[in-house]
């Protein structure tokens, strides 16, 4: 039983009979048996398992648990439990009550908040400072939502950044048109599925006697609410201030360090047996992360009792002289290149990495970067076949025609409603069966200085121009074509558009639907599209051989999709799989690639954590955007605190492409690899000045 492979220390936690447990689980301290343990412990207990929530930081890790728990209990128990993420779990509950929940992505949402934003303008407006754009609003907006549960955006932002009062109100006012667009068409982002799961919460009994959260430390004010609002019978809180590393997401470190304050009958569990790294190791990361602020007091014991390496510093003249450097230990090690990480702070170190390690031969995967469901071909192909599940999903739309040259997001939403005007409410009606009879089926804007409202629409324009291009005679008589912006290269992305769908109509099987998808006109167009601009070079000349590879690369990753979309007979379950799960698959084997925030709760044999330098990490300008020397600090500590038996850590002394010299960051000096010298000193000063 899992009971029974536990220390005392997790065994007192997983059997404790009290209603709030917080367990204070540090790197490598066997969180996850512990867990399991727990959830043991419940179903022993005459607990249901449908009466377990198991809230995890991604999906994968809850699927590891549940699986854990199926080896003792057997599949039919453990399938009952409800696990997932905060998003996950609202997401199913919010199906179950409505069928018609469309789940979209940040950044699919992000293209519907430009389409809104470009429809504003600041020009009437005498300031200094210059406003936002749609891009960082949206983000901001998306913080906000996570951290702020009183006030309105307006408000809030007034409050946080007074400097741009004078925008504020064009600021919440797109905010509040694009919140009334989401509604019309039924979209919810991430945060939404926690907002309407929180209201449903409580409003109703959801039938849990325990939840579990794991990565507590994690948790955002907006999570922080949701568990609030299930009021659970009894709570299971697991994580490690020293690991809260998503600040910049919102998460909120006093949750955690205030979990006693709010219950004040909770009982705190810690887990001092470290089962992962060496004593050096760990030695190094209790020496820097023991500077900051300790919330619960911990003192972490080794339990690997033998001779182990100690920690290595690489030091290198110049920045890509690391890169190679590091490349060509890897290549030397006898340490299998799975086992292998090289852990960054900056996406722009992986691409040294990266180039070093492929100019020896050495395969390597990469995850925090751009992954494979990031890149713009692979979503333009999910945004196609989103549209012949759900034709109202006008985002998929916005996003497929900003690849149109001369068609924005506000302009492609302007074709959008205009099919569904032609179409009596159906965009696809509106494209094969259009409405003939009206004249002009475009939306005239009302005028509104005040919140940046303008009018730029036009007269009409002739259809004459699209005479020799070679369009369907059915399809030139589509009123769509009389859009005075389009041209005849932006109409023939539209014809093509017009050819793929009449060919996918009726196709069952989704492997079949991405074939067909990868191999019409309208993804070649957009495979030359980005390949031509991923070639093109500073002085405008394209790279012909660049090109041809960037083709290449495409065309395999249409492949991969075809692979992934093997074992799926409906598009819907194809669809959520590659929407909610995409951030747990991965591309690719050998060396692994990852961010700190990557890394998070892996572990490897040997680890390189790179660019240790002042600037870089810490990394100064994230600070400076409301990060902090503590948060890095952890990033610092969970980098490190991944390596079980090798770790190297690397930094360059100069940069000769931007004739820029490097200090070691400060945690090189704090782990007593560096010597504390005048450039310590002034890293301290500097570091003091910026608090001040």
């Amino acid at each position: 039983m899992p009971l029974s492979r536990l220390n005392e220390e997790q065994y007192a936690a997983a059997t404790s009979s009290s209603n709030q447990n917080l367990i204070i689980a540090s790197a490598g301290t066997g969180k996850t048996s512990t867990i399991v343990g727990r959830i043991a412990y419940l179903l022993n207990s005459g607990i249901a398992p449908q009466e377990i929530l198991l809230l995890t930081f991604t999906n994968k890790a809850a699927a590891e648990m549940v699986a854990r728990v199926a080896e003792y209990f057997g599949a039919d128990v453990a399938k009952r439990i409800d696990a997932g993420t905060f998003h996950a779990v609202s997401y199913r509950w919010l199906k179950k009550r409505d069928k018609r929940v469309v789940l979209k992505q940040q950044r699919e949402l992000k293209t519907l908040f430009r389409s809104v934003f470009e429809k504003r303008s600041f020009m009437h407006i005498d300031a200094d400072v210059q406003p936002y754009g749609g891009n960082y609003l949206y983000d901001l907006y998306s913080y906000y939502q996570n951290t702020e549960l009183e006030k309105h955006f307006e408000s809030w932002l007034v409050e946080n950044y007074p400097e741009h009062e004078l925008f504020a109100m064009i600021y919440a006012d797109v905010v509040d048109e694009f919140e009334a667009l989401k509604k019309e068409y039924g979209f919810l982002n991430f945060n939404d599925l926690l907002l309407e799961f929180r209201k449903m919460a409580k409003e109703a009994e959801l039938g849990y006697k325990e939840v579990l959260v794991d990565e507590y430390q994690d948790t955002n004010a907006l999570q922080g609410t949701l568990i609030d609002a299930m009021n659970p019978p009894s709570l299971f809180c697991v994580g490690d201030y020293d690991q809260s590393i998503y600040a910049f997401n919102g998460a909120d470190i006093t949750i955690i360090g205030s979990f006693t304050k709010k219950y004040p009958d909770a009982v705190v569990h810690t887990l001092t047996k470290n089962y992962r790294s060496t004593m050096p190791i760990l030695s190094l990361a209790n020496k820097v992360i023991e500077i900051n602020e300790r919330i619960y007091p911990k003192k972490l014991e080794v339990t690997r009792n033998y001779d182990a390496e100690l920690p290595k510093l690489l030091a290198f003249d110049e920045l890509f002289d690391q890169y190679h450097g590091v490349a060509d230990k890897i290549s030397q090690t006898a340490t299998p290149r799975e086992e292998i990480a090289v852990i960054f702070r900056n996406n722009s170190s992986a691409d040294g990495i990266e180039v070093g390690l492929r100019e020896l031969g050495i395969n390597c995967k990469r995850k925090g970067g751009t992954s494979f469901f990031d890149s713009r071909e692979v979503k333009a192909v999910l945004d196609l076949y989103t549209l012949l599940v759900n034709e109202s999903d006008m985002m998929a739309f916005i996003h497929l025609f900003e690849f149109a040259r001369g068609i924005g997001s506000a302009m492609a939403k302007e074709l959008y409603i205009a099919l569904k005007s032609l179409g009596h409410g159906s965009m696809f009606y509106g494209l094969y069966a259009p409405d003939e009879s009206q004249k002009n089926p475009f939306e005239k804007r009302k005028l509104n200085h005040q919140l940046g409202l303008f009018d730029d629409f036009l007269e009409l324009g002739a259809v004459g121009k699209y005479a020799k291009l070679g369009f369907e005679s059915k399809f030139m008589k589509n009123p769509i074509l009389k859009h005075p912006k389009l041209t005849k290269e932006s109409a023939t992305f539209l014809h093509n558009f017009y050819l793929l769908f009449r060919d996918l109509k009726g196709i069952k099987q989704p492997r079949t639907i991405v074939r067909k998808i990868a191999d019409s006109e309208l993804f070649k167009y957009i495979s030359e599209y980005l390949s031509t601009k991923r070639a093109t070079l500073k002085d405008g000349s394209i790279d012909e051989k660049q090109k041809e590879e960037s083709m290449v690369r495409i065309s395999r990753k249409m492949l991969l999709l075809q692979d992934l979309a093997k074992p799926y007979s409906e598009h819907d379950r194809f669809l959520n799989a590659m929407i909610l799960g995409s951030s747990d698959l991965t591309q690719g084997e050998g060396v692994n690639l990852l961010s700190v925030h990557a890394s998070k709760g892996l572990e490897y044999k040997e680890v390189y954590v790179v660019d240790l330098m002042d600037g870089r990490f810490p990394n100064r300008k994230l600070m400076q955007r409301g990060g902090s020397l503590d948060e890095e600090r952890r990033l610092f500590y969970v980098a490190v605190t991944r390596a079980k038996d090798i770790l190297y850590l690397s930094y360059a002394k100069y940069d000769k492409i931007k004739k820029q010299n490097f200090l070691p960051s400060q945690f090189l000096y704090e782990a007593g690899l560096v010597a504390k010298d005048e450039n310590y000193r002034a890293l301290v000063m500097k570091e003091e000045k910026e608090e001040d």
